[in-house]
């Protein structure tokens, strides 16, 4: 009993820390969340809590995994065939009437393993072009935004597959609650310390300007130019009307805009890649001229060219991210499996869009400038690991300077 009370406890603490900091939600406005049969007592719980705080209204959006799978199993082929418009009407409906964005996901690691990858690879290709539209929301920060996670069953025991369910569950949770500062006396206290940290480095590049960043480690020699006049962010971003808010919950990085047509070199991958219900192990990318030009994976190969081919900005990197080895994250010694916790725990980069938040004035740019200050478009936005205790990051400045930003996986400043 007293577990569960205590459960309950770092339950309020976190839906505090999602609609305090996180969406930094007020009276009278309104959000979307995410809902399946695992988040849903959190989601009770942050309900609860958002409407005594004012808000107006939220919608509630239900998934389920098992259902999804079905899908794909059992469904006929012109099931995949298009997208529904309504749905992307809808969305974009809601958004445009200013309604925020909390996604609260469950990470299901096997989920999609029996799954036919050329199924896998339509839906994605469909349902990518279809959400065009309503993706520029939240690249564009037009409204406030929050990605964080909810322990399950099935990833729970992924992660811990020795353990009970209920065991893997409970650990689950504290990893989370250590991974978002929850499990402290005052997690609000706590994020808006390491917001000024975050700030901290970031101002430091901003002020640095380096044109490239040479990248080396074990199977990494690789050279990223940076587009000019791009912009560090990292903790706490701005909405267009101004208001700040913390897209992902947890967050270490520090990130910017790669110049799409000038990286060169090969890079490593250093933890597994999940994407599309498969696991992706042991790959790496050759780049010439900003495009991957290559790659090699032990497992996963064929889900990977599929995430590269889907238009042709999938194969440009649309984000350099930096995050110290040691972390919170990194330090629990886990291996999520899920993107928001482990690109918070390594250094990565991002085959795929670019935000315009990492540009002067990227938002105001027409798609011919874009490509002519090399910032990347595309409807995927993939997060891969390339951190580590053995990787060193070196800024080249604009006279040729040499700076180390991090030495052995670690911040050098």
């Amino acid at each position: 009993f007293g577990e569960i009370m205590d459960l309950q406890k770092n339950f309020e603490k976190y839906a505090e820390l999602i609609l305090k900091k996180g969406l930094n939600i007020k009276k009278s406005e309104c959000f979307t969340v995410s809902v399946n049969e695992d988040t849903l007592p959190l989601v009770r719980v942050i309900a609860k809590q958002a409407y005594k705080m004012g808000v107006k209204d939220i919608i509630f959006l239900f998934n389920d995994d098992d259902l999804t799978l079905s899908k794909y199993l059992y469904a006929n082929d012109a099931a995949f065939d298009e997208f529904p418009k309504f749905k992307v009407e809808y969305a974009e409906k809601y958004l445009k009437a200013g309604y925020h964005r909390l996604a609260l996901h469950t990470a299901n690691p096997e989920l999609l393993q029996s799954v036919d990858p050329k199924r896998l690879d339509k839906w994605e290709s469909v349902s990518a072009k279809a959400n065009k539209r309503v993706q520029k929301y939240t690249m564009n920060n037009m409204v406030k935004w929050v990605v964080a996670a909810a322990a399950s069953p099935a990833w729970a025991k992924s992660l811990f597959p020795d353990l009970s369910v209920e065991k893997a569950v409970e650990k689950l949770w504290e990893n989370i609650f250590a991974a978002t500062r929850v499990n402290l006396d005052d997690p609000i206290a706590a994020w808006s310390e390491h917001d000024k940290n975050l700030k901290k480095y970031s101002k430091f590049l901003n002020k640095a300007q380096f044109t490239k960043l040479i990248y080396k480690a074990p199977g990494t020699d690789l050279e990223v130019c940076l587009v000019e006049n791009h912009i560090w962010q990292g903790g706490s971003g701005t909405s267009k009307a101004g208001a700040t808010f913390f897209a992902n919950i947890p967050t270490e990085e520090i990130f910017t805009m790669p110049h799409a047509y000038k990286v060169n070199g090969v890079v490593k991958a250093t933890k597994p890649l999940i994407e599309l219900g498969n696991t992706i192990e042991n790959f790496s990318f050759t780049l010439k001229d900003g495009k991957i030009v290559d790659c090699t994976a032990e497992k996963g190969k064929d889900v990977l060219k599929t995430l590269l081919s889907i238009d042709e900005g999938a194969s440009r990197l649309g984000e350099v991210a930096l995050v110290p080895h040691d972390s919170p994250i990194s330090n629990t010694n886990i291996l999520f499996k899920d993107t928001l916790f482990d690109e918070n725990a390594s250094c990565h980069f991002a085959f795929g869009a670019a935000y315009s938040e990492t540009v002067e004035n990227g938002e105001k740019l027409s798609a011919s400038e874009k490509k002519k200050i090399g910032m990347n478009e595309s409807m995927t936005h993939v997060d891969f690991m390339v951190g580590g205790p053995e990787l060193s990051v070196i800024g080249i400045d604009k006279k040729g300077k040499e700076v180390q930003i991090l030495k052995n996986g670690n911040w050098a400043f």
